[in-house]
């Protein structure tokens, strides 16, 4: 008997989670327009913008374990909400940060809005794994993931719109008006979520039950302690390298376009856009598709495809590694969630522990971007081949070590 994708009592939740996922990733990749905005309108180089990247990721280094520890004591409702406020309050703090005109005023109301992020990422993956049975968990943490990438489309268009848009000459104003209407946005969503039931949960991962047609794996304790589950220590690894890929990627992608293919910055905020719309479709179709090939093996397939793809990117071939770039999101697409999902099999009352971990491997994503700054300066085609190292070690995860086994733990014959 197949599993269901979820239950009738929890579609009205799921759709709003679901919602969350659009909202993060509007925020997430307006970072990238602002990292190329900063270097034009504050006068500072690639490297220095890269520190963008760093606030924004450093808060979910920061922020994963205590939204982790909120989350258990006060339940996902709670937690979500506590998302959401300090996303409001950190898009409302770009308002004296641009009045100021100060650089480091901007990477603390991004640090802040960050952390309304990272809580947010925390809650909300074992919240959707939540809705419904295990054995359909990965598909509906990609279907969420899906409208992620929406998300990731409306971010740059909006960044594209509002901040390049009226030209240089805007300056910071544009910046004003952009995100003093996001956290005026978030707060009111905070507002509506307030008031929405919950039903009782109950983890999904956290079950004994062996899948029909599946035989039982006697090689993991799931109320082992986090540092002996082999599947999360390597998803932790997996997720900081998938993240600090992603991060340099996208960092660099207005960069890339102007200084390979010779088009404007607002011109390149539209591929962006197209380029995260790619993200949307694969991980739409990774959703579908996994109902016919396992997770695992078809992340290892999108893997290796962003490897060749970071080959033909690195040599400069004008519009042909241009489009390259492009493509590259919908091979990132189904990393993250699946990783994620992956990471939390068979980890019983852990769950929540675990999540805050994922979220803390996304600091790989503040540690890549000022690095491949440095060898942008120089030139940005070069740059794009440091990610093949963290697609080696994400590769290595989804061939081998995304199978859940403890470690001291040998299967029974």
């Amino acid at each position: 008997m197949n599993a269901k994708f979820t239950e009738k009592k929890y579609r009205v939740v799921l759709i709003f989670v679901t919602s969350l996922f659009l909202m993060w990733a509007i925020a997430i990749t307006m970072g990238d327009i602002l990292n190329k905005h900063f270097q034009n309108v504050l006068n500072i180089s690639k490297a220095t913008s890269g520190l963008v990247q760093l606030s924004i990721f450093g808060a979910y280094a920061l922020m994963g374990i205590p939204a982790g520890l909120f989350m258990k004591k006060y339940g996902y409702k709670k937690g979500v909400l506590l998302g959401l406020g300090l996303y409001s309050l950190g898009a409302f703090l770009f308002i004296p940060a641009a009045d100021n005109e100060s650089f480091g005023f901007f990477r603390l109301a991004l640090f802040i809005l960050a952390a309304g992020l990272a809580t947010l990422e925390t809650v909300a993956h074992p919240f959707v794994a939540a809705l419904g049975d295990e054995r359909t968990s990965d598909q509906r943490v990609n279907f969420a993931q899906s409208f992620n990438g929406l998300g990731a489309i409306l971010g740059p268009l909006l960044g594209g719109y509002f901040i390049f848009g009226g030209g240089e000459g805007a300056g910071l104003e544009s910046v004003k008006t952009l995100y003093g209407g996001i956290g005026a946005v978030i707060l009111v969503v905070a507002l509506a979520f307030a008031f929405v039931k919950v039903p009782p949960l109950k983890d999904p991962h956290a079950g004994e039950a062996t899948a029909e047609g599946e035989t039982e794996n006697t090689e993991v304790v799931p109320g082992a302690p986090l540092y002996k589950q082999r599947h999360f220590i390597f998803a932790v690894l997996a997720q900081f390298f998938n993240i600090a890929a992603q991060s340099g990627t996208w960092a660099y992608f207005i960069n890339y376009g102007v200084e390979k293919v010779g088009i404007t910055d607002h011109q390149a905020s539209y591929y962006f856009s197209l380029s995260m719309a790619m993200m949307m479709i694969g991980r739409f179709i990774g959703t579908f598709v996994m109902k016919y090939v396992a997770p695992n093996k078809l992340l290892a397939i999108y893997t290796f495809a962003n490897v060749v793809l970071c080959i033909i990117i690195s040599q400069s071939f004008g519009w042909v590694s241009f489009i390259a770039l492009v493509m590259l999101n919908f091979f990132l697409s189904i990393m993250y969630p699946t990783i994620f999902s992956l990471g939390l099999k068979k980890l019983g009352n852990k769950i929540e522990q675990a999540s805050s971990f994922l979220v803390m491997a996304m600091f790989g994503g503040a540690v890549f971007p000022p690095v491949m700054g440095i060898i942008a300066e120089k030139d940005v085609a070069s740059s794009y081949l440091l990610p093949i190292g963290c697609y080696a070690v994400i590769l290595l995860f989804a061939l081998k070590f995304y199978k859940p086994k403890t470690m001291g733990v040998n299967a029974k014959s």
